[in-house]
């Protein structure tokens, strides 16, 4: 079980996480949701002891991971599989050595225990024998499903995917978020899902965290979030952008700039055109004075 109290964290002047609290039971796929810079990815940091809270603690399994000792530390880093944006592979590194390298770096198996894993894990995300290729000679939809090989080979006991289907397109996003429902439900991992990608919430979440100006806006089920009449909310799930005054203010400073700089170019345009018409004056001019 993750639990997070109360978390605050500031870069600089920048408040970017004021006060959040959040439980992830044990076999739930949390989804977390919220515009780009509400702190969706600090708080993964956070969670796993990549930065350290200014205030409030996380504790996984009961223990708080900010008094944890740097064997502790590293001990729990191994029950927590990551799932990064753009899949995070070594080019120089073959499918097979991508997947098997904690398994050889931290936990010194053999080649053939390695292989036997790399193996079983591709067969779980449905890319079986392409253990000699590398990530250069896979499609997109491939490198992200190598990468959750990657964090499965190690059998997590959670799973942490950062916008699993970013640059994917509909029909393997699709393919990615059943793979998730699946594995969390055959493996019973406990999983955190950041996405902006509303179909996939949709499908994979059990429950769902929304981060808004650096607090807990809203949480709840599927149902919930459907059902809330919320105006943030319902703003940043249907997507009705033109209800944001920000968003507005952004797209008239767009149109006035727009308009400034057709304006220049017709006004280059026109200089241009007066400059031929005055060359051409001119050129006439001598053509006359040449004549015997």
């Amino acid at each position: 079980m993750i639990e997070v109290r109360n978390l605050h964290k500031q870069f600089g002047n920048k408040e970017v996480l004021r006060g959040v609290t959040m439980n992830v039971q044990n076999g739930e796929t949390m989804v977390i949701i919220g515009r780009s810079g509400c702190g969706k990815s600090v708080m993964t940091k956070l969670i796993v002891g990549l930065l350290t809270p200014d205030k409030g603690e996380v504790r996984i399994d009961g223990k708080i991971v900010e008094d944890m000792t740097p064997k502790e530390l590293a001990a729990m880093r191994q029950k927590i599989g990551l799932v990064f944006q753009g899949a995070a592979l070594f080019d120089s590194l073959t499918v097979g050595e991508n997947i098997g390298l904690a398994l050889h770096e931290v936990y010194h198996m053999t080649n053939g225990e390695i292989n036997k894993i790399v193996a079983e894990k591709l067969e779980m995300v449905g890319l079986p024998e392409i253990q000699h290729l590398k990530p250069s000679e896979l499609s997109g939809g491939m490198r992200k499903r190598v990468g959750l090989a990657r964090a499965l080979a190690t059998n997590p006991q959670y799973i942490f995917y950062d916008e699993p289907t970013t640059g994917l397109d509909p029909i393997m996003s699709d393919a990615i978020d059943s793979l998730i429902s699946k594995l969390a439900i055959e493996l019973k991992v406990t999983s955190i899902v950041i996405t902006h990608d509303m179909q996939s919430v949709y499908k994979v979440a059990d429950r769902v965290t929304m981060l808004e100006g650096g607090q807990v806006y809203f949480r709840g089920s599927i149902d919930q979030l459907r059902e809330t009449p919320d105006p943030v909310v319902r703003n940043f799930v249907d997507r009705n952008s033109y209800h944001d005054g920000g968003i507005e203010i952004e797209i008239e400073r767009f149109k006035v700039l727009e308009a400034q700089l057709r304006k220049e170019e017709e006004l280059q345009q026109e200089k241009e055109r007066r400059e031929q018409r005055k060359k051409g004056g001119i050129l006439g001019l001598t053509n006359k004075t040449n004549e015997p």
